[in-house]
């Protein structure tokens, strides 16, 4: 089976080194070439355009940082993937998108002839290299079925949520669920540090308890050593809450406490924070 992966940043390179090393054919596409000629070395396909990459390819999947990446890699009139899908091949778009510009590229794509799901991925960096991502699929059910040994490689878990849409939904949720228990430790984790106790001590407690939830232990793990290394970098934190906020005002939803943690990742991006952790949000209460 031939596969093309469009978009090589830390997420696209580690799902294409999956899919090399489980013995399917690679077919790759990036704006800059340096990951390209890394893949390449690895056995894989420079695609040398979208179009390109998605020729012959059974399964084309994106994985790029926003609504604008995702309209060029997929749309562009001369060199988009669109153009260049068979009409038994099923486009996978795996970036965290807002739900309407998903659904308006699935239209565009199921008018070539071609399948589409909406397959955002949970997990990082860690999680990517160890085959451990969960997916989160929007589309037909068969469709779905039939591209699950390419979401096995990559993944622990595949689920199918439902129709188109669905999958970019639950995606915005989690993340959203993740950054607002984020925003919640780093304010708390300041309130312990004027406690007069040890805060390490506490936050070790606190970490033990069943109200903090393991992705919420590790955050916290995180903060207290200031270990900022971007698994989750602020500036997609802050543009995945601004998807959610927008998808909310289409469906009509008050959201008020994930827009007060959208603010505070979009003042940890003023302040130059952006490419940082998530967990950087801890340096807003530090004191100067």
């Amino acid at each position: 089976m031939r596969i093309a992966i469009l978009g090589l940043g830390a997420m696209g390179s580690r799902m294409a080194k999956r899919l090399l090393q489980a013995g399917f054919t690679v077919a790759v596409y990036n704006r800059s070439s340096s990951p390209i000629d890394e893949l390449v070395r690895a056995g894989a396909i420079d695609g040398k355009t979208p179009r390109m990459a998605a020729q012959g390819a059974e399964m084309v999947i994106a994985m790029v940082r926003d609504d604008e990446a995702s309209r060029a890699i997929w749309c562009d009139e001369r060199d988009g993937a669109a153009i260049g899908l068979g009409s038994a091949a099923i486009a996978i778009e795996s970036s965290t998108l807002t739900p309407r510009w998903v659904k308006e590229l699935a239209s565009g794509i199921r008018a070539t002839g071609a399948a589409f799901l909406d397959a955002p991925v949970v997990g990082s960096r860690p999680q990517a290299d160890a085959g451990q991502l969960i997916h989160l699929v929007g589309g037909d059910e068969k469709v779905f079925e039939h591209a699950r040994k390419v979401f096995s490689s990559l993944g622990g878990a595949a689920h199918h949520v439902g129709p188109i849409g669905c999958g970019s939904t639950l995606k915005l949720v989690v993340n959203t669920l993740f950054g607002t228990q984020v925003a919640v430790l780093a304010e708390l984790l300041a309130l312990l540090r004027c406690s007069g106790g040890d805060p390490a001590a506490l936050a070790e407690i606190l970490s033990s308890l069943p109200v903090t939830s393991p992705a919420a232990k590790g955050a916290l793990a995180l903060m207290l050593k200031q270990l900022d290394a971007p698994l989750f970098p602020i500036d997609l934190v802050e543009k995945d809450f601004a998807y959610t906020l927008a998808h909310a005002g289409m469906a009509c939803s008050e959201l008020p406490l994930t827009r007060a943690a959208h603010g505070l990742f979009a003042k940890a991006k003023a302040e130059g924070l952006e490419k940082l952790n998530i967990t950087a949000l801890g340096r807003l209460y530090q004191p100067p």
